[in-house]
């Protein structure tokens, strides 16, 4: 959520991140209210101030004996237009709070404009593996190998599903078991475990909601939700805490499943592991002081390379255009890692700075040691790499001449010392 004070002091970059990031905010509107509101807290205070020397003067005259009775009727007066501003106050602030909500971040200001189309190349790594035997898609592959079942997870949960099996299921616990060890042995982070439904307010915090409850999987008896990403509750840890400048930065990470119903996507890369509605992902998540949020954002973006260089899976980074850019990011760069028999990049993981618009959102804000006040932390998060895109990548960059699928030197150790699949 945005500070009204920067609303109010930066019209036209809050018009052209509303306009870039294709939201529909009536920004005139929430202007207009604003202005009015303000308005409306001068007329009270003058009117509150009046009652209190109207209320003073009844006891003058009082205790001089005489009739107070008209200023008595100007106070009841002033009590009523008080009472009624006050409800139209009321009104006017839940409209505010209800625009305010579907106002988008602002981008950062090296963020390109435009649509996917206009995303802009960071760097690559490693060499896109060209064999000389075809190469099999990975869609076709998991079914040669019998490492994964998607026609009876069909039959337990619709399409959009997979049942992982034998191998398949050892190489899914083995990539997030290496993911956690790598992230918290070479990078510092804590792990943590955290529940997979959430609150509605969850969701709002981290922006999610209003503007996603489409694409989510919600409990109405309890209002809960099916978390889409491990970024919603780990960053609804701190929710409404006021946390030490020293703590910072605070790294966690964590493995969940993730829930999406992915609404209006069907018919759109829905083949094999493309997109599925239950997947797992080892998220990284960061509460950092305002000064270093980007410099920070680099360092995030760093472990999350390096997770793909320990496998040797060629990538390559792109900076998010304001049109790709998500609703509550302030830049976000997305690792895309290559598939070789598909001859495509795939998304596989997002790096972003939210910068202050989460935490505003949850109330999470830090206390300076040096100075008086308080302020709200930067949150950043990165996907540690998805788990159904990385396995594509793993079994198509892998894959042997016979048809097997090679295990990555570094996995192995995860594997119980299996080395090949198939």
């Amino acid at each position: 959520m945005l500070d009204p004070k920067f609303i109010r002091n930066n019209v036209e970059r809050v018009r052209a991140a509303i306009r870039d990031k294709g939201d529909s905010a009536d920004l005139d509107r929430y202007l207009e209210l604003d202005v009015r509101r303000r308005e409306i807290i001068g007329e009270v205070d003058g009117l509150k101030q009046e009652r209190n020397r109207a209320s003073q003067e009844i006891g003058t005259l009082k205790k001089a004996g005489q009739n107070a009775d008209e200023m008595a009727a100007r106070t009841r007066e002033l009590g009523a237009t008080i009472k009624e501003r006050d409800t139209a106050l009321r009104e006017i602030e839940s409209e505010i709070a209800e625009i305010l909500s579907w106002i988008p971040n602002v981008p950062h200001p090296s963020v390109p404009v435009g649509s996917e189309e206009n995303n802009e190349f960071v760097r690559d790594w490693g060499t896109p593996a060209k064999p000389e035997f075809k190469l099999i898609p990975h869609y076709d592959l998991v079914e040669r190998l019998d490492i994964l079942d998607f026609e009876r997870a069909s039959r337990l949960s619709g399409a959009g599903f997979a049942v992982f099996k034998g191998a398949g299921a050892a190489l899914a616990r083995g990539l997030i078991r290496f993911m956690l060890d790598f992230h918290t042995r070479e990078h510092g982070y804590v792990e943590v475990a955290t529940p997979y439904l959430v609150r509605r307010e969850c969701l709002f915090g981290t922006g999610q909601l209003p503007k996603l409850e489409d694409d989510m999987y919600h409990c109405p008896t309890d209002d809960l939700f099916l978390i889409p990403t491990a970024e919603v509750s780990i960053t609804n840890l701190y929710r409404g805490e006021i946390l030490k400048e020293s703590d910072l930065p605070i790294c966690l990470t964590a493995q969940t499943p993730c829930f999406r119903r992915e609404a209006g996507a069907y018919g759109k890369d829905t083949r094999g592991l493309q997109r599925v509605h239950q997947f797992d992902k080892v998220e990284m998540v960061k509460f950092v002081h305002p000064d270093t949020s980007y410099d920070e954002l680099e360092s995030l973006l760093a472990s999350a390379e390096a997770v793909l260089q320990a496998l040797e899976l060629p990538y390559r980074v792109m900076t998010l255009a304001t049109g790709d850019l998500s609703f509550a990011a302030g830049k976000c760069y997305d690792i895309e890692i290559w598939a070789p028999a598909e001859e495509r990049w795939l998304e596989v993981s997002s790096c972003s700075n939210f910068e202050a618009f989460q935490a505003r959102r949850i109330g999470i804000r830090f206390r300076h040691t040096d100075q008086k006040g308080v302020d709200y932390v930067h949150t950043l998060n990165g996907s540690g790499v998805a788990l159904p895109r990385l396995m594509i990548a793993l079994l198509e960059n892998y894959q042997t001449e016979s048809g097997s699928v090679r295990i990555p030197d570094v996995l192995v150790p995860y594997m119980d010392g299996l080395t090949e699949i198939g």
